[in-house]
């Protein structure tokens, strides 16, 4: 018996909650989509897109990945009797090879694996990791330097044309 595929969309993809100082904070090396085990009232609350991630970072201990530092705020409507911690630590969901790289990573190259963002795919959430080296202050600066450039550069042909 045949199965027919379906093919991915972009609208498929919907975004709950991003990292927006991660950039700017890090030089992002690599990207990884995990998956993430929640309990129900979590799901409820990344549904009404009351989640934040800016403080958030992956520790890596007993060969599992989890995310710390990440508040999904707890959603009222879920079950009296379960009692709802907003800053719980969330097992990642990722494979042997995926968990290697990481520690490898992490513990050799001395690198930091942080949250980019948490989105829906299809019916599953995912979470886009990073592998990460902080920006000094003078990377900040010449960054910021390049994108005024570039800024400048579109007036000056704008303006020419």
């Amino acid at each position: 018996m045949l199965h027919a595929t379906r093919k991915v969309n972009k609208s498929d993809y919907v975004t709950i909650a991003q990292n927006k100082r991660a950039r700017h904070e890090y030089f992002i090396e690599q990207e990884l989509e995990a998956g993430l085990s929640l309990h129900g009232w979590e799901v409820k609350s990344l549904r009404a897109g009351k989640a934040n991630i800016n403080d958030s970072y992956v520790l890596l201990k007993d060969g599992e990945a989890y995310l710390f530092g990440a508040t999904f705020q707890s959603f009222t409507e879920a079950s009296s009797h379960v009692v709802c911690d907003p800053m719980r630590t969330r097992k990642l969901l990722l494979n042997k090879k995926e968990l290697d790289t990481l520690f490898g990573c992490v513990n050799y190259k001395h690198y930091t694996v942080i949250a980019l963002s948490i989105y829906w795919k299809m019916t599953w959430i995912k979470v886009r990791i990073g592998v990460a080296k902080g920006k000094k202050e003078y990377d900040k600066r010449i960054e910021i330097k390049e994108r005024e450039w570039q800024v400048t550069k579109g007036r000056i042909i704008k303006n020419r044309g």
